[in-house]
């Protein structure tokens, strides 16, 4: 299975050219959070 990660720094971007991205590369399970660059707290990803 093949998972994927998409995050944007604010609230005002969008994920979803990411997400597209990531189904075109085969990926089943998708990641998605937005939290700032300069934090390193990402529940998701870990």
């Amino acid at each position: 299975m093949k998972y994927g990660y998409a995050r944007v720094s604010t609230q005002q971007q969008e994920l979803e050219v990411k997400v597209e991205v990531l189904k075109k590369e085969g990926c089943e399970v998708i990641y998605e959070e937005k939290f700032t660059g300069t934090s390193t707290y990402r529940p998701k990803f870990t």
